[in-house]
């Protein structure tokens, strides 16, 4: 995916921009991810292999079963900073009309 694609993919997917929010924050076990944002297990599983997947994502300990650490990649941490400048510009444009 290019730039605007991973944009929309982030985008269309409020799991996918609070992951990449929470991670910004620095690295994080799934179970630390589920107790902040109160996703379910499935769903945060799920969001965390289709942001390593377009590789905004990465574990830093994939060899562990028990405590596998996610961090921002720093294409990830690009992309949520589009996000996050996207989000305010609609904001901006909601409250406006």
């Amino acid at each position: 995916m290019n730039g605007p694609e991973l944009l929309s993919f982030v985008m269309r997917a409020k799991n996918r921009k609070l992951i990449l929010a929470l991670l910004e924050k620095g690295p994080k076990i799934p179970a630390q991810i589920m107790k902040e944002t109160g996703m379910y297990k499935s769903h945060t599983s799920r969001a965390l292999a289709e942001l390593s997947g377009e590789k905004l994502v990465f574990c830093r300990n994939p060899g562990d079963r028990a405590f596998r650490f996610y961090a921002l990649t720093p294409k990830g941490k690009k992309i949520l900073k589009a996000a996050s400048e996207l989000s305010r510009q609609i904001q901006k444009w909601q409250t406006s009309i």
